[in-house]
Parts: structure tokens; sequence; C-alpha cells
């Protein structure tokens, strides 16, 4: 999907020649250019041009002669690569997205994935593992008390395992999302996928964490700045840029999991997210309070992280007696 959809300036009338040029986009660039969130866009992107190379399809306009026989030889071709399951119906998904999008366009007729069966999912358990309860106590201990880097990563811990938030969520936070109000209650004011707002309650603890790094990094009147900023230039003038979201991976939550001992495959910042949505599940949280708390559109994603049938205590393993 090569082509984009180039937006031309707010505020005033389109020139002839603008209007045509846009009138002639493709549908297909269209569906693309109307992709809300980021990470969507770009595994649709990649998915959608293998789809083109295997195919052979070289323009956007060139997916109207797409059939349900295109459809499933890609199938049997993703499967030949041995991909997760998880992978194939997401690239499958993808693609009938963009006919979904084709269809209601009238660009054509029908959608080829429709009847294109995907594969099961082994599991409805997630393959993100969630941190035991002595895990989790080790990694909020583990960033030193005394120094700013120290107190900035403590908050952020706190702020991913009790509240929930994906690392781009805590990249995106300014010190005013913080000292956000509801009801008299402080909240947190979240910017999630697709730039979708949501608010959630601020623990205690956490705000004690958060005031306690604010003081010291010395930013906490620059209300519309960045809440987290590297710790060695937190004190210049002007508004420090946040951190970034690979500098939450690897310079925060990477590094303590590693430092206390916590390693294994798809061990990051999302098995923090898993670990606190598991938890509050198992601690009598409602199922749909939990999606929104999440940000999920769909509850279904939500149950990816309820693990209560799964759990181990609980298994006939330990009540077999001999």
């Amino acid at each position: 999907m090569a082509q984009e959809v180039e937006m031309v300036g707010a505020g005033r009338a389109l020139s002839a020649t603008e209007f045509q040029r846009l009138a002639e986009v493709p549908h297909e660039v269209q569906w693309f250019a109307n992709l809300d969130s980021t990470q969507t866009r770009r595994a649709y992107r990649n998915d959608i041009n293998a789809f083109m190379r295997f195919v052979g399809l070289i323009r956007p306009e060139e997916f109207r002669t797409v059939t349900r026989g295109h459809v499933l030889a890609w199938r049997a071709d993703l499967e030949k690569q041995a991909l997760a399951s998880s992978t194939i119906r997401r690239k499958l998904a993808a693609l009938a997205s963009l006919f979904d999008y084709l269809c209601n366009a009238n660009a054509v007729t029908h959608n080829p994935v429709k009847g294109v069966k995907r594969p099961n999912v082994q599991s409805y358990e997630g393959k993100t593992p969630a941190l035991g309860d002595t895990q989790v106590r080790s990694l909020l201990d583990a960033p030193p008390v005394d120094t700013l880097k120290g107190k900035r990563d403590r908050a952020i811990l706190s702020l991913m395992l009790f509240h929930a938030l994906r690392r781009e969520e805590v990249s995106k936070l300014r010190v005013k999302d913080f000292l956000f109000e509801r009801r008299g209650i402080r909240h947190l004011q979240v910017q999630g996928k697709g730039g979708k707002l949501r608010y959630v309650p601020s623990r205690d603890d956490t705000i004690t964490l958060v005031d306690e790094y604010l003081k010291s990094a010395g930013h906490a009147m620059e209300v519309d700045g960045a809440l987290f900023r590297a710790a060695r230039i937190s004190r210049a003038i002007g508004m420090a840029k946040g951190l970034t979201p690979g500098a939450i991976y690897s310079e925060v939550v990477v590094r303590y999991m590693h430092q206390v001992g916590i390693k294994g495959e798809n061990m990051g910042p999302h098995a923090l997210r898993a670990t606190a949505a598991t938890s509050a599940l198992e601690h009598g949280a409602d199922i749909a309070q939990v999606q929104e708390w999440l940000g999920h559109a769909s509850i279904t994603t939500t149950r990816v992280y309820d693990r209560r049938k799964f759990s181990a205590q609980t298994s006939p393993t330990y009540q077999v007696n001999y």
C-alpha cells in the first residue's frame, strides 16, 4: 500500500486539481488511510503487502480481480510457513477488512475472504505470561529509592502493574493527565489506541510514587509537558520530550526483570499488563469492567487474560492422593 492519501491545508477550498486528485484515490488506499491505530496500520500494511507479493498484484485496483481461490492458496502458503494460528488469523482478518471496505464502497461485489476457514486458536489463554505475586513484589522493589531514575522507574512500574497501561500509553502521559480528577478522585487520563481516551482511577501508593518523582525531577508545574522524561535531562530548560515506548521497554521493564531474574519468552511490558488484568479478574473484578479498564474494543480480547480456569493451584494434580 505504497500510495498515501495526501492532505491539503486546513481551512481553504480545494483547487480543481486537488479535488480531482482526491476523487481518483483508489478505495484500497482510502481503507488504509482510515485505520486509526498506528500499530494496526503497520501490521495490516505488512499483511496486505505480503498478500500482494504472493498473488502478484502490482496496483491497488487489481484487488478487484481477487477470488476465493487466491485467498485459499495464500492461507495454504502461510500454513506451510508454520506460522502461529493467531498470526494467520490476523493476516486473513486484515484482508477481510479491506474487502469489507471495498464491498461497502461498491468497488467489488463480494468479499472473497468470507467462507475461508481460519485456523483455530488452541487456547483462549493468551501467550503473554502473567507474573506471580512474588515476582511482582521483587520487580516493584528493584529500582533504587535514592536516585531520580530509580524514583521515576518505581513510578512507571507501579503505573503499569496496578493500572494495566501499555508502554505507549505511559510514554504519552502528560503531567496534567496524572493530576486529572473526576468527582473528587484522582484519575489517569489515558490516551489509548486510536486516540481513544479513558479514565483510570489512580491508586494512592502510585500517586505517592509519582509525586515523589515529580518533586525530585522539578517539572511538576509543566502541566502540558511529558510526565516521564530521561533522568539526565529532566532539569533542562524548557519541556523535555517524554520517554519513548522503546526506552520504557529496555531501560525500565526489561532492565529490572533481568535484574531480579525474571526471564522467558514474551517477558516484556505487555507481561505487566497481562499480570494486572489477570490479578484483577482473579480477585473478583467484573470482566466487563476490566474490558473498559484495559481499553479493549471487544470483550473477546479481555478473555485472553481470564486465566481463572487455568489456575495451577486448583489443578487436579494437587488433588491426587496415594
